[in-house]
């Protein structure tokens, strides 16, 4: 499972029980589909991904530094571009988490 799939997965499940607690209608089946995943080992996944891209971007940039002719500087900044971009993407799923959790927390029983 690649992040990007694992976060709308993620996204959905929060949106449709918004949704569902807004008074909306029962989830569709592409909803309950996605409900059935593990929500916890989606989201763990999807750091461990982010994790691995951080990582590697660094072991390439310590390779360029230490003089290794293999690695190439292009390669370098591709990496960390793609380190940059899937850590933002991870904040931006925490920021909608918290949000999402915030307003479960807000609403009256």
């Amino acid at each position: 499972m690649n992040v990007t799939s694992g976060m709308d997965q993620i996204l959905a499940q929060l949106k449709a029980t918004s949704d569902l607690a807004a008074g909306g209608s029962k989830p569709s089946a592409t909803v309950s589909t996605v409900s059935q995943a593990d929500f916890g080992q989606l989201l763990k996944s999807a750091v461990d991904q982010v994790n691995t891209v951080q990582q590697t971007a660094s072991q390439l940039s310590r390779e360029f530094v230490g003089g290794n002719q293999d690695v190439e500087l292009h390669d370098v900044m591709i990496s960390l571009q793609k380190a940059n971009v899937s850590f933002q993407s991870m904040i931006q799923v925490r920021n909608r988490l918290v949000t999402a959790y915030q307003e479960i927390m807000n609403m009256q029983v």
